[in-house]
């Protein structure tokens, strides 16, 4: 009797004794993870000694300046305050030096350190570890087998497949503005881009700017470069796990999921082509590749060919940045003209001496638009694509002024800054084509609308000649103009948009 009543006591004992453990080992963990935040964020401290920056608070970091002012406004008043760069503090224990400095950006970008993984890692779920992410002797690889694709004998014939597209979109603008003389140009210019990326490197047939899937995977592509962008900033979404169970984590989970089956039926319908009698061999006697082809018919160091892994990631990273990053080049561009008519009328003018009525344009013409060409690079500057990139250092640095940084240290490297530094180019927010025109001098790291370095993109000219065809077939149809009720307002995002859309009055010209 005694016995059966002391068993449960026993057992609450047990019960009890494992719960004691249990919590004094949380607490040991908890104060084991407090003490590394703590010896992380001295790090930080000694590390941004010689790197100034407003007041921060200790928590949450500069998040309500930046929240306040705007990403880019604060950025600017940065620019003007602090020569160089400055410490950027996300939170507690997450800080970063901001770099907007040619002469900084020379030194980085001279050398190999990686991407940083603490912002990039984000991008994986729905990119993979294509030539953006890859690192290392892998990147090499992937690069070196990638490069013919952007070959100039490849280039040339996608000039006409550019003026397709283009036209496509032009021919929609004037059904369009015979309604309205307002657009919102962006998500057109999008979908043009998409059709010319799919056409040039993924050997597609047909227009994409009349696919309804082709709508769901541009929007995709918007929702997961604002979830990218926030959760970086967001310092209760770092963690994977937890991620996936809040609105945006799964919200991301859809996007990636959208993006990928455009994708896969990309690469399905390409190996079901190249399943037919013949087709192998008539693309394989081909001088070059195309993108995917190249892609397809890869082989390795181990002599296989590409996993169904990196096939994707390649697919995915280009289908992105080939478009994406061009939208916005493009929409930038055509708004920068529609609000400077003086230089859209003189790019008009020298459009229509070199093509006359005829709009057939081609690529010996790309190079004969000097002025064009001018208020292209303008454009940029003011609006680069790719407003910023990560590296973390591999090795300690120490700058031309002789402040220095440790290993391990993230550094974002601010194209959006660099373009706009008064110390770099002179009355930064106007726009001056002149300063490009031929003879003119920069420094070497002052204009990097395309990175710099080894990691440049490899898609640059690809991205430039677009641009030549997209503005100057536009120009020979419209008269632009900016909407007054709706000035754009650029927001940095894995590319540089507009918080309100980009819109434009467009006039049919006779």
């Amino acid at each position: 009797m005694s016995v059966s009543m002391l068993s449960p006591t026993r057992a609450l004992g047990s019960v009890s004794g494992l719960l004691q453990v249990a919590t004094l080992l949380g607490l040991l963990l908890l104060l084991l993870k407090a003490a590394q935040l703590y010896l992380r964020r001295q790090w930080l401290l000694k590390a941004l000694q010689q790197f100034p920056s407003p007041p921060f608070h200790w928590l949450y970091g500069h998040m309500r300046e930046f929240q306040a002012e705007g990403e880019l406004q604060a950025l600017l008043k940065r620019v003007e305050k602090y020569p160089r760069a400055c410490a950027r503090w996300f939170w507690g224990t997450k800080a970063q030096v901001l770099v907007y400095d040619p002469d900084y950006m020379k030194l980085i970008l001279g050398r190999s350190d990686p991407k940083s993984p603490e912002s990039y890692r984000f991008a994986i779920p729905w990119i993979g570890n294509g030539l953006l992410l890859l690192e290392g002797q892998r990147w090499f690889q992937h690069r070196r087998m990638l490069t013919p694709a952007f070959h100039y004998d490849i280039l040339k014939p996608y000039v006409r497949l550019m003026a397709d597209s283009v036209r496509v979109m032009l021919d929609k603008w004037e059904e369009l503005v015979s309604q309205d003389a307002h657009l919102e140009i962006f998500g057109h210019v999008s979908l043009m881009t998409l059709d010319t990326i799919m056409k040039c490197a993924f050997s597609h047939q047909g227009s994409i700017q009349t696919d309804r899937n082709s709508q769901s995977y541009i929007q995709a592509i918007r929702d997961l470069g604002y979830l990218i962008f926030s959760r970086m900033r967001n310092i209760f979404h770092q963690n994977d796990i937890i991620y996936r169970l809040t609105p945006e984590g799964r919200w991301h989970h859809r996007a990636c999921q959208l993006a990928h089956q455009h994708t896969d039926r990309v690469i399905q319908l390409r190996k079901a082509h190249l399943q037919k009698e013949r087709e192998v061999e008539k693309v394989r006697n081909k001088r070059h590749l195309d993108f995917l082809d190249i892609l397809l018919f890869a082989r390795v160091e181990n002599g296989n060919s590409l996993s169904d892994t990196d096939l994707r990631a390649e697919v995915d990273t280009f289908m992105f940045e080939g478009h994406d990053t061009t939208a916005s080049g493009i929409s930038w561009l055509l708004y920068a003209l529609a609000s400077h008519p003086e230089h859209q009328q003189r790019c008009r003018e020298e459009i229509q001496s070199l093509l006359g009525d005829s709009a057939c344009i081609t690529w010996n013409h790309l190079d004969q638009m000097p002025y064009t060409t001018m208020c292209i690079k303008e454009a940029l500057r003011l609006y680069p694509p790719v407003p910023f990139f990560g590296r973390e250092l591999s090795k300690p640095i120490t700058f031309p002024d002789g402040r220095s940084l440790p290993a391990g240290f993230t550094l974002s490297l601010s194209t959006y800054g660099l373009h706009h530094n008064p110390k770099v180019w002179l009355n930064p927010e106007v726009f001056d084509p002149s300063r490009f025109a031929p003879g003119s001098s920069q420094h070497s790291h002052a204009f990097l609308p395309f990175s710099g370095g080894s990691r440049n993109c490899i898609g640059k000219q690809f991205a430039m000649n677009e641009l030549k065809v997209a503005v100057a077939l536009t120009l020979l149809r419209f008269e632009l103009a900016p909407d007054p009720s709706r000035v754009p307002v650029p927001i940095p995002r894995l590319v540089l948009k507009s918080q309100n859309g980009i819109h434009l009055q467009l006039r049919k010209l006779l």
